[in-house]
């Protein structure tokens, strides 16, 4: 079932969102959705303790030629929060591509930030006929590349979290001098559980011990394109190497910019992203039938 919570919204300086709740079997999605319905699709997946409103400085470019889906996972923004289990990588990418064939999306590029490009892995490995090509934002290609840090921790005696320690918990996030967290960003976190906030991180985690991300891409034959800020203070900007191992793969390094390229320079992101889906998307009237 379907349910819509009354149609287009301003956001983020986007002409409309449409903005709508599907009922999954184990929970509430909310996806958005922006642009001409007939044009080439692009999936936008955040990463762990984010949102739909990750993307918000995005959308406007991406908009006006593309058909713009963005997804709250099982647990962040205003999908679902249950309590049980439902958050390993596999979980989370099975609903993504439900969500999709609820939407008679067709195929899609996909392009994940962070651990929601660890989800569009899974998507693809998955789904492959769903998935036209990838593009991973700042995506640590293995646990190696992760870079530890003491800020990163909330203990459950903290919950829900201060705006101080929030600001704190994402300061690696973003390297762009002069960058301030929106305030937007900060109240997706306190929204969250501390369940859901740990269960998905380990469920990153899981999935990246079990098997390195270029392992995974390369027997599946997409195009993938890795943007990776060069001052990212949370996965080593020079382990994005690792994902030349795919054949075709292109490598772009940012510098200047952190672990959020989407937001810290919108710009010169979507200049990538537009670059790439103009060679691999197809739109819906040239998408053949979808091959398991």
């Amino acid at each position: 079932m379907t349910i819509s919570d009354g149609g287009p919204h301003a956001n983020g300086g986007a002409e409309t969102t449409e903005s709508t709740i599907l009922s999954l079997d184990d929970g509430d999605i909310h996806v958005c959705q922006d642009g001409p319905r007939d044009a080439p699709a692009l999936l936008l997946i955040h990463g762990s303790a984010s949102s739909t409103r990750s993307w918000d400085p995005l959308v406007p470019l991406l908009a006006a030629a593309h058909r713009v889906i963005r997804i709250d996972l099982l647990g962040h923004g205003r999908s679902a929060k249950p309590a049980g289990p439902g958050y390993a990588l596999p979980d989370q990418a099975h609903r993504v591509g439900e969500a999709m064939d609820r939407l008679g999306a067709g195929r899609v590029v996909v392009i994940g930030h962070s651990s929601g490009g660890a989800v569009a892995t899974a998507l693809a490995e998955q789904r492959p006929g769903l998935v036209d090509a990838l593009a991973l934002i700042n995506t640590g290609p293995s646990l190696d590349a992760f870079i530890a840090s003491e800020s990163a921790a909330i203990s459950p005696s903290q919950w829900p979290p201060t705006d101080e320690l929030i600001r704190r918990f994402a300061s690696t996030g973003f390297s762009r001098p002069g960058y301030r967290i929106p305030q937007e960003l900060l109240d997706e976190v306190r929204f969250m559980t501390y369940h859901t906030l740990t269960a998905t991180m380990r469920g990153t985690r899981d999935y990246l011990e079990q098997r390195a991300l270029p392992d995974r891409l390369a027997p599946l034959g997409k195009p993938l394109l890795v943007i990776f800020g060069a001052d990212d203070r949370r996965w080593r900007s020079s382990s994005a190497a690792g994902y030349h191992a795919v054949p075709g793969a292109e490598v772009v390094l940012l510098p200047g910019l952190g672990h959020s390229p989407n937001l810290e320079d919108p710009p010169r992101t979507a200049t990538l992203l537009l670059a790439f889906a103009a060679i691999h998307a197809t739109p819906p009237a040239d998408h053949p039938a979808e091959a398991e």
